[in-house]
């Protein structure tokens, strides 16, 4: 097993690394900004290292000053985790060629994934169901016009290198499509280098299911379920759900079956997940892309599975075989899980600030992994995830009866939060029933 590792990111997720690489007696060393240096993950660590200001791109975006760190501290191996480096190719290339060990699948499976349009004609050709669209970009608004002609309207207009729901607008009719193509493709250029857009069928009513795989160290890739993300506000997720109760044990089979193709079809090690949108009233599934690396909703799976994602994440990086039997994998009961953002419960827009005020709700089938407590802070130069509220059931009623009552005892003061909404939320009717998708929140709004 790994022996040290440094973890390259912050808040929650690094604490959440950095609890398991302790469990596992493996040095943990943690890279913070200057804004970070009180935070919960630093004072847990092993060790920790300031790699620079607060600003993202000269700390936890400086691959000089995260690798200086790992040499400096004697690390073994890097964790980027997710956000950040963790989907950036040529950082795990030079986590490589520097002798470290990368824990996360290969530069080329994220090279691979990191383009839609590649990444669709990759899965299309493996036999994974895509949605109808473009296999190449479109060169320019008039390229866009020709190819949803073919494709039908409405249509999703989509930057190629996009992610976490950014770069994405909807044209229902050619003089929309022209607007939303000029505004992708500028946002597209200046957030991710990269202009490419592409264009594919838009369905109004969608449901956003995904699949958690992991590549084993033995060249075979297993499927852990799914979870439905369908409440979303801005394409960006709030709540995650494993089971999905949009999915038969049939429709189940299917789409586990094709998450475990994806992942073949790039030699994909390690954790990932297979994003796709599920329509419900066909009951057919769709590709929409490849996140190579742990995902924020992966609580949810490690309860109904039984397993530590992140260990496994750490035992395929050191080439050693999973704590499961790949052939045994058995989901039970159900979990839930609630994204604590310092954003307002209404428009949900960032709210920053002191926090004077942080109690975690405690008891059975209760977890949070927090990045925050009483006395930090709330900065507005990261994302505003404070900390994730899992609660785990025997069914689904139980869970949301859990959830309930862990939201109410959940006290926060001091930035904005948006604990009133999910309050909302876990009394909305079409929630409550399991039959809803992505319009939501529009919907409670």
């Amino acid at each position: 097993m790994i022996e040290s590792l440094l973890v390259a990111n912050r808040g929650e997720i690094a604490r959440r690394i950095i609890r398991t690489a302790r469990r596992l007696g493996i040095r943990a060393i943690a890279v913070h900004s200057e804004a970070d240096a009180g935070m919960p993950f630093v004072t847990e660590a092993d060790e920790a290292i300031c790699v620079g200001p607060a600003n993202p791109a000269q700390s936890y975006r400086n691959t000089e000053a995260i690798l200086a760190a790992a040499k400096s501290t004697g690390a073994q191996a890097i964790h980027p985790g997710y956000g950040f480096l963790s989907e950036n190719a040529d950082f795990a290339r030079t986590v490589e060629a520097n002798g470290l060990i990368w824990v996360g699948p290969g530069a080329d499976a994220i090279t691979a994934m990191g383009d839609k349009i590649n990444a669709r004609n990759l899965m299309a050709a493996a036999g994974v169901p895509v949605a109808p669209g473009t296999t190449d970009p479109a060169a320019d608004a008039d390229a866009a016009v020709t190819a949803a002609a073919d494709i039908g309207y409405p249509v999703m207009v989509k930057a190629a290198a996009g992610g976490g729901g950014m770069g994405m607008g909807v044209a229902v009719d050619e003089p929309a499509l022209r607007a939303e193509y000029e505004k992708v493709r500028a946002f597209a250029e200046r957030m991710f280098g990269d202009g490419s857009v592409l264009i594919e069928r838009y369905f109004p009513r969608v449901r956003h299911v995904e699949v958690q795989i992991l590549g084993l160290a033995d060249g075979r890739v297993v499927a852990l379920g799914e979870r439905e993300c369908s409440v979303q506000r801005r394409n960006q997720k709030l709540v995650e759900e494993s089971p999905s109760p949009a999915v038969s044990p049939e429709l189940r089979a299917e789409l586990l079956a094709a998450a475990v193709r994806a992942g073949e079809a790039v030699g994909y090690r390690n954790a990932g997940t297979v994003e796709c949108l599920l329509d419900p009233t066909a009951g057919q599934f769709f590709f929409l892309e490849m996140n190579t690396r742990l995902q924020v909703e992966h609580p949810v799976t490690e309860l109904v599975y039984g397993v530590d994602l992140v260990e496994e994440q750490l035992r395929v990086a050191a080439g050693l075989a999973p704590t499961f039997d790949p052939d045994a994998l058995t989901p039970r009961g159900h979990a839930i899980e609630l994204r604590i953002n310092a954003e307002d419960p209404k428009r949900f827009l960032p709210g920053p600030g002191a926090i004077t005020t942080w109690v975690e709700p405690a008891g059975d089938g209760v977890r949070v992994d927090s990045g925050y407590a009483a006395g930090t802070t709330v900065t507005p130069f990261y994302d505003s995830l404070m900390a994730k509220l899992i609660v785990y059931g025997a069914d689904r009623d139980e869970a949301v009866a859990r959830a309930r009552t862990a939201v109410g005892d959940f006290a926060i003061a001091g930035p904005k939060c948006n604990l009133p909404f999910f309050a909302e939320l876990l009394d909305n009717a079409e929630f409550l029933s399991g039959d809803y998708d992505t319009g939501i929140v529009g919907r409670m709004r």
